[in-house]
């Protein structure tokens, strides 16, 4: 026990230890389990990525950000998305918190809707090399017309089980 009655190694400055599947070196992410600033712009955010326990089985996994936000470049006015990010994963996983902040970094960056969208995939298929890739970006009207964009990265692989998206396309008020 130290001075101040915390059991040494477990005080309040203690760096937290991540531990890695059996046989696999230990991840050095910088953002998870620490404070971390938003990043200016989406070019200077730090996406992050983890081994794969589970690379040898085909699987899908999904982020839904039904809060992304960005900017117009012209008008400089918010604009805002439901986005729905699949993919298959390979040797590495999109670590979440990394991806939070990755999209936080768009809340002041001017682009449009389909430059947004395609970033977030391409940034995502840089840092994580997935078996498969796509991303639905439902943006909510400005002007009175809704834009969604949708890419994916080529034809999902064979025996991938993928749910809908589960985005209504806009219907206005009826």
């Amino acid at each position: 026990m130290s001075a101040d009655g915390e059991k040494r190694g477990e005080g309040k400055s203690a760096a937290k230890r991540l531990v890695a599947p059996k046989g696999r070196a230990r991840p050095s992410l910088r953002q998870l389990g620490r404070t971390v600033e938003i990043a200016a712009s989406p070019d200077k955010a730090v996406l992050e990525t983890v081994p794969n326990p589970q690379e040898d089985a085909l699987y899908l996994a999904r982020f839904t950000a039904p809060e992304f936000t960005s900017l117009c470049p012209v008008t400089g006015q918010p604009d805002f998305a439901h986005l729905v990010i699949d993919y298959a994963p390979a040797k590495k996983l999109i670590e979440s918190k990394s991806l939070k902040l990755f999209l936080a970094a768009f809340r002041n960056h001017g682009a449009f809707h389909e430059d947004c969208t395609l970033t977030i995939a391409k940034r995502i298929v840089a840092a994580a090399k997935p078996r498969w890739l796509r991303i639905a970006g439902y943006w909510y009207p400005r002007g009175g017309i809704p834009i969604d964009v949708f890419y994916q990265t080529g034809e999902a692989p064979r025996g991938l089980w993928i749910p809908d998206a589960g985005v209504a396309s806009y219907r206005g008020r009826g």
